[in-house]
């Protein structure tokens, strides 16, 4: 005699594998592809020249764990010839999952023994109706300050906190997606008023720049596209 209840449970087993094996992510997409994230971003712009620089927070120093986390990083430091100098940071992660994901400045910055004086969401034009979710960051040492700039790119997603980086994640789980991912850090040791104009010109003038292959690495697809639109 066939036992009903054990039918049922296989067929509850079935269906919980079938239902894990579908959220599993297992396609790999990367805006970035097989380019050198070091050939897409421009060297020299408007009054802008720049050096190769290495990254102050050490950020992929050998055995950390964001050696394993980015498999590309460009760092340089841009000079308008006029005193002014603006750090940037791009950090390329291959992969984002649950394993491997990006670290948030927020959280990098006081692990260096940085303070945080200022800590707040914001809005960068990028063009004409364009504009990109990012974050501002105010840290200090004990013989150092900075403004910082900066955006993170989850696949097609741009969390501005922690909590939104895990949703968004988790969306791109849902549909199967194993995402590329980039931190892109801005930073100017002017702590003044005017740092922010600066940091949100700078980083208007280069995406403006850069061409459509880097943007979309930088920014995403959809932005990408409108910036376009704008210049047609």
């Amino acid at each position: 005699m066939i036992n009903r209840r054990a039918i049922f449970a296989g067929l509850a087993c079935v269906g919980a594998a079938l239902t894990a094996r579908q959220l599993k992510p297992h396609h790999y997409v990367s805006l970035l592809k097989s380019a050198k994230l070091d050939g897409l971003i421009p060297r020299a712009f408007g009054p802008w020249t720049s050096e190769d620089v290495g990254d102050p927070l050490a950020l992929n120093g050998p055995g950390t764990l964001s050696s394993k986390l980015y498999n590309q990083l460009v760092t340089r430091a841009y000079s308008d010839g006029r005193g002014a100098q603006i750090l940037m940071l791009l950090a390329h992660g291959e992969r984002q999952s649950d394993e491997l994901q990006l670290h948030r400045p927020e959280v990098c910055y006081p692990a260096f023994g940085y303070a945080l004086l200022r800590n707040e969401p914001t809005q960068i034009r990028l063009g004409e109706g364009v504009t990109l979710p990012a974050r501002r960051l105010v840290a200090k040492s004990p013989n150092h300050e900075e403004s910082v700039l900066y955006w993170s790119r989850l696949g097609e997603y741009f969390p501005i906190d922690s909590s939104q980086q895990r949703a968004d994640r988790f969306r791109n789980a849902v549909a199967g997606l194993i995402p590329d991912g980039i931190l892109c850090r801005f930073s100017t040791p002017d702590e003044s008023a005017k740092a922010w104009a600066a940091l949100e010109q700078f980083v208007h003038d280069l995406i403006a720049a850069t061409t459509p292959a880097g943007q979309q690495v930088l920014v995403g697809t959809e932005r990408t596209r409108q910036l376009g639109q704008r210049q047609t």
